[in-house]
């Protein structure tokens, strides 16, 4: 069982910072790419940056420049970095996880999700 926990989520005003954190924990597993979403009210989820194995980024034309994704292997935890937040990033944050699970019948290739976390930025 792979489960992920997202933190760092809070208020923020405008020009502010945070850093979320998504933490994966189970057994047998590698994380493959890891990505950050946000979903804001009555707005379809969007993809807000990746990260892959080999440590490619890739940023939405929104958040470039002013957010960081990177990952720390040894604590299989995947950040995102948000310098001069707007009140447009008021979302839910999503993390994202590409995984590998070792498992008797074999190696699998799974999609994790955290359950989100809050990230509001006032004017």
């Amino acid at each position: 069982q792979v489960q992920l926990v997202e933190s760092g989520g809070g208020l923020v005003q405008a020009g502010g910072s945070l850093k979320l954190s998504c933490t994966v924990s189970g057994s047998s597993f590698t994380i493959r790419a890891g990505g950050w979403y946000r979903q804001a009210p009555g707005k379809q989820r969007e993809l807000v940056a990746s990260i892959s194995s080999d440590g490619i980024t890739n940023y939405a034309d929104f958040v470039k420049g002013r957010f960081t994704i990177s990952r720390d292997n040894a604590k299989n935890t995947v950040y995102l970095q948000m310098d001069s937040l707007l009140p447009e990033d008021t979302a839910v944050y999503y993390c994202n996880a590409e995984v590998t699970i070792v498992q008797a019948v074999g190696t699998i290739l799974s999609d994790y999700w955290g359950q989100g976390t809050q990230v509001t930025v006032s004017s």
